[in-house]
């Protein structure tokens, strides 16, 4: 078991610890994406209006934009051997960074709440202890295996791909068992809110995963090549989500009453009773698994890359990792029990919400690796307040948070209406503002600023003995 545990957190990791190869990306982000919580974000598009045809071509155009831009932060992972959030120092400095940190944890507490909520529905039939037990039983099983850390997650992930492809299989079948995919696709009628509604749904789920994608490839060795990483992250998260997406959407328009607010119940009572309903109850919270331990491992990361921008932290004992871990689980647990009862609405609005914040952050992060530091770092600097990138980023921090603001006018949520939104019919575009004005801006801005791709001594992240905690 000590050889399983991982050492590392925000330090970089070594060449001599690489292992696995891009295609662990494909395998990892498919058994991420194949669970409940996509299902009932594909639902979403039909229960607020769309129908499941142009459902299902806004959730696929949603998927491949933010996943594209999901994939493009995955392929920093191992060029640099970095988190994702540490590398944020680089634009923000290396305090400025928390800004965009402490919104990545209030995310990855949202979904780890999300998520238990769905899952300790299914543990609490499958034990027959109720929801609020299973929610707390799920909890603990998902703290634990973070806290072992990188290879469970990735053992994990293969094995949920292979349990929930199957499953969704089965699933799909019965479903069309019970209705006419035709049926379920005759109504065409176009509505463009509805539809970027979908789009936006799908797109916000992928762009989510930017801020801790690196942080499962940053293993890979450093001379896997970026256009592979690119491609098999992009080709699993895709994949995996519209298929879940996909019978989400279907499920809902067969049967808006029954599955809305019995999200669990309906999709196993689709598969039978009995032993096949304990299975599928199992696979349920099986599935969930895998992308909870995915958001109380990329909370740990944060909480980490905060502290440590302020205390010069380094390295972490395990008792500390363990605190970490335990604190993102107790917060996420007492958010799912407060919030189980009002879940769907709530997940709709946070989604949305979330993208607000994370699409900002998403440009100028991608913006400055590839297109201004050219995918070189000072990687000790990452660590030095007094370094080249300095304590806090002014700039940076201007243009994100008017990256943020430039969204409110079009942003459409149950408890925020912009005043663009009436005159575009109810669609919501803030997060293609939110990507194109921060990308543009911090373009704008640095672009002159040539002292980091100039240096002769910017790190392309070899190894050296001053890196973080190396």
């Amino acid at each position: 078991m000590a050889g399983l545990v991982e050492k590392r957190s925000i330090d970089v990791v070594p060449d001599d610890e690489r292992h696995g190869s891009a295609v662990s990306q494909f395998t990892l982000w498919l058994g991420a994406n194949l669970q409940i919580t996509a299902v009932i974000t594909g639902a979403l598009a039909v229960v607020f209006g769309a129908n499941a045809f142009w459902s299902l071509i806004g959730l696929l155009l949603g998927n491949l934009l933010g996943g594209a831009v999901m994939a493009l932060h995955s392929a920093q992972g191992p060029r640099l051997g970095l988190p994702q959030m540490i590398t944020s120092r680089a634009q923000f400095g290396v305090r400025g960074a928390v800004v965009p940190l402490a919104l990545v944890i209030v995310m990855y507490i949202g979904f780890f709440a999300s998520g238990s909520v769905l899952a300790g529905q299914a543990v609490g039939e499958l034990t027959h202890l109720g929801a609020t037990p299973g929610i707390i039983i799920f909890a603990a099983v998902t703290a634990f295996a973070a806290a072992v850390g990188y290879r469970l997650i990735h053992t994990l992930g293969r094995v949920a791909g292979l349990v929930c492809a199957a499953a969704f299989v089965y699933l799909g079948i019965r479903l069309l068992q019970r209705a006419d995919l035709t049926d379920l696709l005759h109504d065409r009628e176009f509505g463009l809110p509805v539809f970027l509604l979908a789009i936006s749904l799908s797109a916000s789920w992928q762009l989510a995963f930017g801020p801790y994608v690196a942080d499962y490839s940053r293993y890979l060795p450093r001379h896997t090549s970026t256009r592979a990483t690119f491609w098999w992250t992009l080709s699993g998260t895709v994949l995996g989500s519209q298929w879940s997406m996909t019978f989400g959407a279907l499920a809902a328009a067969a049967a808006p009453a029954a599955f809305v607010g019995h999200e669990v119940t309906y999709i196993v009572g689709l598969g039978g009773v009995g032993l096949i309903a304990s299975v599928l109850y199992f696979v349920i919270a099986f599935g969930k698994l895998t992308i909870n331990i995915l958001n109380t491992y990329g909370g740990f990361m944060s909480l980490v890359t905060s502290v440590s921008g302020f205390r010069g932290q380094r390295t972490l004992s395990p008792r500390a990792r363990t605190a970490y871990i335990t604190g993102i689980m107790v917060a996420g647990t007492a958010v799912a029990l407060l919030g189980k009862d009002s879940f769907l609405t709530s997940f709709k609005d946070f989604l949305l919400f979330l993208l607000t914040f994370f699409t900002p952050w998403s440009a100028i992060n991608l913006v400055d690796y590839y297109l201004i530091s050219k995918e070189r770092y000072d990687i000790p600097a990452l660590s030095d307040p007094a370094g080249r990138y300095g304590s806090w980023n002014v700039r940076a921090l201007t243009v994100y948070t008017l990256g943020v603001l430039a969204q409110l006018p079009f942003l459409a949520t149950h408890f925020y209406t912009g005043p663009a939104v009436g005159p575009l019919g109810g669609a919501d575009i803030s997060w293609l503002v939110g990507l194109a004005v921060p990308a543009v801006l911090y373009w704008a801005v640095t672009h002159r600023d040539t002292a980091r791709t100039a240096d002769p001594d910017a790190s392309d992240g070899a190894p050296a003995p001053a890196e973080l905690g190396g």
